[in-house]
């Protein structure tokens, strides 16, 4: 049986997506503050995480960055407020995706499907060939780390997805469509400047190193690649 955690201070909706989570086939946990929905999560380890940002005890981004520092199963953040900085700040701390209420049950359970459906896709690529070693980089998918010339890069677990998709396929354009769809399991709920926005973050760190063979190469009005120097 697969749980899913929701952790939320309205009843209501912790009853409507505990509905609507049981008729996907999943055992729904749930959490009505922050310190409860942590407690939850590592005894139950569930296959995804609802999180609304604010909660008693501890905020949604909180129990976020927690969990992220020990797994890396999907976790949706909830929230009334949808400004950018927030989004950002959401997927930053290693958020999968990010809703903003009021919300359709159905499009919450779909984005669930797709963030389950990309984690599966993600484990076959670690069983399947888990290291990448390009140029004067090192990706451990294994371990998500991220090296550059021996020096360990600090990203998050997106950012570290975005470059082993990237690096794998050398020279091939990503569209941001492809790119939501693939790391975020967005499929048709993404806003294409997540990803502008993430790779222009992820680019700032990786330019703290010198990496003169490749570069994240933008293709204007389509998307991106991975490009080694010739």
């Amino acid at each position: 049986m697969q749980y899913i955690l929701i952790a939320d201070d309205n009843h209501d909706i912790t009853d409507v997506l505990s509905t609507y989570s049981k008729k996907e086939g999943l055992e729904p946990i749930i959490a009505y503050d922050g310190e409860e929905a942590f407690r939850l999560f590592e005894h139950y380890n569930p296959a995804a995480v609802l999180l609304d940002v604010m909660m008693p005890k501890e905020d949604g981004y909180e129990v976020c960055r927690k969990i992220r520092a020990k797994s890396n199963v999907p976790v949706i953040l909830i929230t009334a407020r949808g400004e950018d900085f927030e989004r950002i700040m959401g997927l930053d701390i290693g958020a999968d995706d990010y809703i903003v209420k009021p919300f359709s049950p159905s499009e919450v359970m779909a984005r669930i499907r797709a963030v389950l459906r990309r984690m599966t896709r993600t484990e076959k690529d670690i069983k399947s060939g888990n290291i990448i070693s390009l140029c004067d980089m090192i990706i451990n998918l294994d371990e998500y780390t991220l090296h550059i010339n021996g020096k360990k890069m600090s990203l998050t677990k997106k950012e570290i997805e975005t470059m082993w998709t990237l690096a794998k396929n050398p020279n091939k354009v990503f569209t941001r469509d492809n790119l939501l769809d693939s790391l975020w399991g967005f499929d048709y709920f993404g806003d294409s400047r997540t990803v502008d926005s993430h790779i222009k973050r992820l680019r700032a760190k990786l330019d703290a190193v010198e990496h003169p063979d490749w570069n994240i190469k933008t293709i204007w009005g389509v998307g991106y690649k991975f490009e080694i120097a010739e």
